[in-house]
């Protein structure tokens, strides 16, 4: 996605995002399918997902689900619990020690609030989570997002704004902000 954030649909750049989306749901329901003690079909499956193989020490419980996978950076020690969802196309760091609750959801990727462009352009901003974050269950982390080190996001938090280092942030986000 460039630097303004708009993606043309229907462009080249769209095409190959929307390829890529379907080999790796096809490659995620393979990873969903297996055997949970299958760790070596697991390994496999997680390189072919992100174009590499997971860090050390990387937990990820299955079922787990990506659009992309090339844009999810993982360090190492990082904890993702099961049922989360990862919309990485503009990308998504999380730093060493990061944990992750169940049915956590990020998305980098939307449509513009414009009714006359909501079909024609994709919108996206990268997520970045700092070293020793913990994100509850349920939490829901928007585009363009950055958490600070050490910050805690209660379960079922929607984050649309930055983090604070050190911060605990809770509760629902929505709230009317302009009308047409």
């Amino acid at each position: 996605m460039s630097k303004d954030r708009f993606m043309r649909i229907h462009s080249p750049e769209f095409q190959a995002m929307a390829d890529r989306v379907l080999e790796v749901t096809a490659l995620t329901s393979r990873l969903n399918a297996l055997p949970f003690d299958d760790e070596a079909g697991k390994a496999e499956l997680f390189a072919q997902i992100l174009g590499r193989p997971l860090p050390a020490r990387v937990t990820i419980y299955p079922p787990f689900y990506t659009d992309h996978g090339l844009r999810l950076d993982i360090a190492e020690r990082v904890f993702i619990n099961q049922n989360c969802t990862f919309l990485d196309y503009a990308g998504i760091r999380l730093a060493e020690r990061v944990m992750i609750g169940p049915k956590v959801t990020f998305i980098t990727n939307g449509h513009p609030v414009d009714p006359g462009e909501r079909r024609l352009y994709l919108t996206g901003a990268p997520i970045d989570v700092a070293e020793n974050v913990w994100i509850g269950a349920g939490a829901t982390i928007l585009p363009g997002v950055s958490i600070g080190r050490d910050a805690v996001i209660a379960a079922g938090a929607v984050v649309a704004d930055d983090v604070p280092p050190a911060s605990l942030v809770t509760g629902p986000k929505a709230a009317v902000r302009r009308q047409w």
